[in-house]
């Protein structure tokens, strides 16, 4: 198996570099050799074929850390579905770095999140997350300063002049772009475990056109 993964379709250039340049590809496992023994369970077949999909795309990628969540999953791999279908069913991205309190799933509608005190989704799909990696990265290489603050503080940013930046599908965790600098908002701690003091946010300033975009 080659070490250099490939990136799959969808993901923006910056986004494409930052897998094939910066990550790994592992060995998985074959989620087929799971699926009696996850039907005998009660999973429905939909939520397999959901898992080993995700499974297929992005299992065995190993990224650099994120700079939130203790670092992000260790490697991007799916595992048992869990969930009702009054609750919805969420599968397992990928074992947390360290300990955690909380584990990194896959939604009901594709979302990429935490599970928390509660389900939290922080980008509407893994795509989002990945982007988000990657615009970490890319602004935290080309910033003259980065600006990192806490709590209720992050309330009080001034997004005035900034827009959305939409690749990262921003759910409790955004990006936004402004004539000279990025900001970063991670909110998903803070609502996964209704804790205003785990909000956080990295301003990375004094951009030029190609570090506010990079692709």
């Amino acid at each position: 198996m080659p070490l250099i993964p490939r990136a799959p379709e969808g993901l923006s250039r910056r986004a494409r570099y930052f897998v094939e340049g910066h990550g790994l590809r592992v060995p998985r496992r074959n989620l087929t050799l799971c699926r009696e023994v996850w039907l005998e369970h009660g999973i429905p077949p939909a939520e397999i074929d959901r898992a080993v999909a995700f499974h297929e795309r992005w299992g065995g990628i190993a990224l650099p850390p994120a700079p939130a969540y203790e670092g992000g999953p260790r490697v991007l791999e799916a595992d048992v579905p869990e969930g009702s279908a009054a609750d919805g069913w969420r599968f397992p991205a990928g074992g947390c770095r360290v300990s955690m309190a909380h584990g990194f799933m896959i939604g009901p509608g594709g979302e990429f999140g935490i599970d928390a005190d509660r389900w939290t989704p922080l980008h509407a799909s893994t795509e989002g997350w990945v982007e988000a990696l990657a615009l970490a990265d890319h602004a935290g290489y080309w910033a003259k300063t980065i600006t990192k603050i806490k709590g209720r503080a992050v309330d009080e940013l001034n997004l005035d002049g900034f827009e959305p930046v939409p690749e990262v599908q921003g759910l409790a965790d955004t990006w936004w772009r402004g004539k000279d600098s990025l900001i970063a908002i991670y909110r998903g701690e803070a609502s996964g475990f209704d804790a205003p003091h785990c909000l956080r946010a990295h301003i990375h300033g004094g951009l030029d056109t190609w570090g506010l975009n990079g692709s």
